[in-house]
């Protein structure tokens, strides 16, 4: 049960979302605000709720732990008026029995980037977990800091993870694994025919989530920071915004997070990261795949070798697109890495770099040119003529696939300092209202599209545990 806290306070409620779940979205901004705060704090719980902390475990840093909602409870499901079924989980909202020690609380800070980034991500069109509402607590919560306490509603198409599927196979209950895996497979792929196949299926659709989901990733620049396997989740959504950013000048070894130190889930590592991890759901499953152990072993290993390959084609998808391409030619990866590998030597940002690519004329001089740069550029225009469509039709493609903003770290920072320190909401409102508009390229913002000083330190993000 969560544990009542003792002045909770709305700091942001998401009502599109609420809309979108079926909730009476109208009704909570007219309501009472201490009585919505007390129920988004758990100091009230809604009618139906059935609370419970999922046990899980997980690779942490490529080392198996057994973990569980250490600072989350699941209250229950909503279905939408679409029928799809939703997870709404409180996190931070006090002690379970997978807390090891720690408060099960958690800080308005990061909840607040939790609820930023996931509406970024999903106005960027990229699976994620989304967030109802931020509750402050009114209470102090003790890191390296005294900071203040917060609740955050999480909604997911569940919470199962990789390393829920661990957990379950290192029970040593084959009854218990083949339960996971039923209720996994009805809920996320139905469509999957009966049959002995059928677990094999279903690891494969898990891959080809995973691998559509990374290319979407890569392609707008997003480190996560912590692709531990008890952050992939068996959806194919992005789960867990702790020590997570975007890239500013492109660089495949950017860590961010401040206990990443040997660059395991740097940019560039994620994919072979989400590869790994699939391997050990994979292990988890083998009895399901075949009751042979080697043709198990055999026909997963054909899910994982395939995984790159699926990787390289949605990425490379991906980048056509914002390339203004929609036909397939021989030697569209090598204009690619071209463009990188410059953009890497100059270390040019890649968000803009793509925007530019957008909405300025290619064959003019632009501001810091090289002649490398322009010669690429050549390059491109040559390789967009060959496509049959009008030139507008391949504009329009790259406006929908280069966003003209994103949640630029520095004021990521600003906003969650001010509304952390100071009470003061309006940086985090007006970021939200931009993020939540990435692709709107007719809107002047300079202040959200500049990229930091070159002198700037190094961006480093935390996980608020």
């Amino acid at each position: 049960m969560p544990t009542a806290v003792r002045e909770p306070r709305l700091v942001v409620f998401n009502e599109p979302l609420a809309r979108g779940l079926g909730l009476d979205a109208e009704g909570f901004t007219k309501a009472d605000p201490a009585e919505v705060a007390a129920l988004f704090a758990g100091n009230r719980l809604p009618e139906g709720a059935e609370p419970l902390a999922q046990a899980y475990a997980g690779h942490q840093f490529g080392r198996f732990t057994v973990l569980g909602d250490g600072r989350a409870i699941l209250l229950g499901e909503q279905r939408a008026p679409d029928g799809r079924l939703w997870d709404i989980q409180l996190k931070g909202p006090g002690r379970t029995p997978y807390s090891r020690g720690g408060d099960g609380r958690a800080a308005v800070g990061p909840m607040l980037r939790e609820y930023l980034i996931s509406e970024a991500m999903h106005a960027l069109g990229i699976p994620t977990t989304r967030s109802l509402a931020v509750v402050a607590t009114g209470e102090p919560v003790f890191r390296e800091q005294t900071l203040p306490g917060a609740v955050l509603t999480r909604v997911a198409a569940s919470h199962l993870r990789v390393g829920t599927f661990e957990y379950a196979a290192a029970s040593g209950d084959r009854a218990v694994l083949e339960a996971l895996f039923e209720y996994a497979a009805a809920r996320h792929d139905p469509g999957l025919e009966p049959g002995a196949e059928r677990p094999l299926e279903w690891l494969r659709a898990v891959a080809e989530r995973q691998a559509s989901l990374l290319a979407r990733w890569i392609g707008v620049g997003f480190v996560h920071g912590v692709m531990n396997t008890d952050n992939m989740a068996i959806s194919g959504e992005t789960i867990d915004y702790g020590p997570c950013a975007f890239l500013d000048a492109y660089s495949p070894g950017m860590v961010f997070s401040s206990i990443d130190h040997q660059g395991r889930y740097a940019f560039a590592n994620q994919p072979r990261i989400a590869q790994w991890n699939l391997a050990r759901l994979a292990e988890a499953v083998l009895p399901l795949l075949d009751e042979d152990e080697t043709r198990a072993v055999e026909k997963a290993n054909g899910v994982l070798e395939m995984f790159p390959t699926r990787f390289r084609e949605h990425w490379l998808a991906g980048m056509r697109a914002k390339l203004g391409l929609a036909e397939e030619e021989p030697e569209d990866a090598a204009l690619v890495d071209a463009l990188l590998e410059d953009m890497q030597s100059r270390q040019a940002d890649f968000t803009n770099t793509f925007l530019d690519l957008t909405m300025k004329d290619p064959a003019a001089e632009w501001d810091a040119d090289t002649e490398e740069f322009r010669a690429w550029r050549r390059r491109w225009m040559e390789r967009r003529l060959r496509e049959r469509g009008p030139a507008e039709t391949s504009q329009e493609r790259m406006r929908r696939s280069n966003p003209a903003y994103i949640p630029r770290n520095a004021r990521v920072e600003e906003a969650l300092e001010a509304a952390a320190k100071d009470g003061d909401l309006e940086p985090f409102g007006k970021l939200l209202d931009v993020v939540r508009n990435p692709y709107a390229h007719d809107r002047d913002l300079p202040r959200y599209s500049a990229p930091p000083p070159a002198d700037t330190p190094r961006y480093r993000t935390y996980c608020g545990t």
